[in-house]
């Protein structure tokens, strides 16, 4: 193992390491999610050949252009790229060509994507495991973190080349180029509304007053979780505060009697906590949040039938016609085409219902050109059925 790079000297020799090296680029990063408030990255592993493997850590080292600026026209090659690439961008390291495995393992149709289980298929390899979720916030990190960490890169290229020897062999090159110009043009990730809605156990609420309540209970604890960085079902579980809503206390005694915030933290942040239920419990009834978020999407599915029995059949064709190319073609249907860009076309299908119109629309909804020409007749044969 080389030590960790935790000095601008050390980063800046790297650096130059990296840029004298040749082919591309594997990326890795670890973040302590369930620990940490956020999902920045606290330690990077790149490794190229000619430059050997680097773990850096971004924590004394937040400034990686040094690295950036070495590596900018390599091509990248990430594992499931779309789980670091927002973490990478923070630290300023945005690649230009990307390579990922994940996805291209998909497009190959092999049965299992993760990546001890493709490098095991294509390599023969057995990447040890076990460290995934641990805190990488800890400093300093065990030795055998940081094996696990340096492992994640150590083949990557290799299964790379692999992968796309697959692809080649199997036609497929230009769609794995597409789908990873479009990962790229797509950009970091836009904040998810409403996040307070994602909390486990919010169906449970009866009305918009506690759904109220329950958004004021969420604020106070992102408040207190961001000002800690610790994560927030670690400042107050999820479930303590469905509980909480639902039991509605009328004193900050009786919020102390239910599981949970008879704990020692929760005790000191009792009037946090009790202020926030009051004042969802005092909002003005034009200021509760709506029993669901507006969507500016199709009803559910298992609606369709009641509420427009022609866009059910339409959508049942739909899906019958994608799971004979997904099946033809080894590709997961997901990856085929977006659920939610044929569901949105066939409840709403276009004026022109034809392979132009079809292929309009689709690539209107973000569809690519290889998904285009794959599932245009398919879909055009649905929208024609009512």
């Amino acid at each position: 193992m080389t030590p960790v790079i935790d000095t601008s000297t050390a980063l800046v020799e790297y650096a130059e390491a990296l840029r004298n090296g040749s082919g591309p680029v594997a990326v890795d990063a670890e973040r302590a999610s369930g620990y940490r408030y956020g999902q920045r990255a606290y330690l990077v592993q790149l490794r190229r050949a000619g430059a050997g493997t680097g773990l850096l850590d971004p924590i004394p080292l937040p400034d990686l252009s040094v690295v950036q600026d070495a590596i900018v026209d390599a091509e990248w090659v990430l594992h499931a790229a779309n789980q670091d690439l927002p973490c990478l961008a923070e630290i300023g390291l945005v690649p230009r060509r990307l390579f990922d495995t994940e996805l291209a393992a998909r497009l190959a149709g092999l049965p299992r994507v993760g990546l001890a289980a493709v490098v095991e298929s294509l390599l023969g390899y057995s990447l040890v495991k076990g460290h995934s979720a641990a805190d990488w916030s800890t400093r300093p990190l065990p030795e055998e973190w940081l094996v696990y960490a340096a492992l994640d890169v150590e083949v990557l290229v290799d299964l790379r080349d692999a992968l796309a020897a697959l692809l080649e062999e199997q036609g497929k090159t230009e769609w794995a180029r597409q789908e990873f110009e479009a990962i790229l043009a797509a950009g970091p990730p836009a904040p998810k509304p409403d996040p307070w809605r994602r909390t486990s156990g919010v169906q449970g609420l009866r009305n918009r007053r506690q759904l109220g309540m329950l958004r004021s209970l969420w604020q106070a604890r992102d408040d207190q979780a961001r000002k800690r960085d610790v994560a927030p079902g670690r400042v107050l579980p999820d479930a303590a505060m469905v509980s909480a809503v639902q039991a509605d206390p009328q004193s900050e005694g009786a919020l102390l009697e239910l599981p949970v915030f008879r704990g020692r933290a929760n005790r000191r942040l009792v009037s946090t906590w009790f202020g926030a239920l009051a004042r969802g419990r005092a909002l003005p009834e034009d200021e509760l949040p709506p029993h669901s978020r507006p969507g500016d999407g199709p009803p559910p599915v298992n609606r369709w039938a009641d509420r427009d029995p022609a866009a059910a059949t339409r959508l049942q064709a739909a899906r019958a016609g994608l799971a004979e190319l997904s099946e033809k073609h080894s590709v997961p249907v997901e990856n085929l085409l977006s659920p939610d860009l044929v569901r949105r076309l066939m409840w709403s299908p276009p004026e022109q219902r034809d392979a132009d119109g079809v292929a309009a629309a689709l690539r209107a909804g973000g569809a690519r050109e290889w998904q285009v020409e794959l599932a245009r007749d398919v879909l055009t044969d649905a929208v024609t059925r009512a």
